[in-house]
């Protein structure tokens, strides 16, 4: 999609601190980070959000590289929590399917 800014990204037409690639996954730091380590995992592939996914290839793409990064950067010791938003009223800012990999601080319940 021409006007998709994470399209733009995964394409190389905006510069991103990526943190992984391979042929169906773009990964980059949130220029908005919302934890110490806060990492969006995008299809390349332009899909509006997960309620558009039929497809069982594209989650295990998606979910198999958030889990890889995750081990790459170390982050299994302490944990790290795995977001997707769907929709406006789900919190979904961007019309790109992405999932949050967030780390680095207590993410988990009491909040502290």
């Amino acid at each position: 999609m021409s006007d998709c800014i994470f399209c733009k990204i995964a394409n190389g037409e905006i510069p991103s601190d990526f943190v992984y690639e391979d042929e169906n996954v773009a990964a980059f730091r949130d220029v908005n980070p919302q934890a110490p380590v806060h990492i969006l995992v995008i299809p390349k592939k332009h899909i509006a959000s997960s309620a558009a996914v039929d497809d069982s290839s594209v989650w295990s793409s998606l979910m198999g590289s958030a889990v890889k990064i995750a081990r790459e950067l170390g982050l299994e010791a302490d944990g790290y929590r795995m977001v997707i938003n769907t929709g406006e009223q789900g919190g979904q800012s961007v019309p790109h399917l992405h999932l949050h990999l967030l780390a680095g601080r207590n993410l988990g319940w009491p909040p502290g």
